[in-house]
């Protein structure tokens, strides 16, 4: 039990260890598994931000946002970890050649559901670039339900103090 509780202390000590944002907006491109769009991050403290993520997806496109807390990682400056969560809306078209959904089904569908982030981010001192590599699960809970857990992407952005 001494075990359980000196962990606990620890992990909340180490996330109590807030990152300081090195820019306030950034706006750019996210490219990757699922999602790929544009991607704006607005940080509404040193280490808490929302994003917003406009973005096409198999023949449809999808509105998330995303409360993300930021932390230092590594003690490197400029490189941060966050975890978060949201919501989006989608809104997409299946034909018979869709690899998941049933072959059989054609048709338009709006999607609703939540959104889990995790992701590490660099933002460089001598350029305002913002780099972000990140993995975000996704689950439908209206229109199609079900979940994809393949929705890992790379950002870009243009960081504006």
């Amino acid at each position: 039990m001494k075990y359980a509780i000196a962990l606990a202390i620890t992990v909340m000590s180490a996330l109590s260890v807030k990152a300081q944002s090195d820019y306030s907006t950034a706006l750019g491109l996210r490219l990757g598994g699922g999602v790929n769009g544009i991607s704006a991050k607005h940080f509404l403290s040193s280490s808490d931000a929302v994003e917003g993520i406009f973005g096409v997806y198999y023949r449809g496109i999808m509105v998330t946002g995303l409360w993300e807390r930021h932390f230092d990682a590594f003690d490197v400056d400029g490189l941060n970890w966050y975890i978060g969560g949201g919501a989006h809306v989608g809104f997409w078209r299946y034909f018979n050649d869709h690899p998941v959904f049933d072959k059989e089904f054609e048709g338009s569908r709006a999607v609703i559901g939540i959104d889990g982030i995790i992701g590490l981010e660099y933002t460089f001192s001598e350029v305002p670039i913002n780099l972000s590599t990140d993995w975000k699960p996704v689950v439908n809970l209206v229109g199609w339900s079900g979940g994809y857990f393949y929705d890992g992407a790379i950002s870009v952005r243009y960081a504006f103090n």
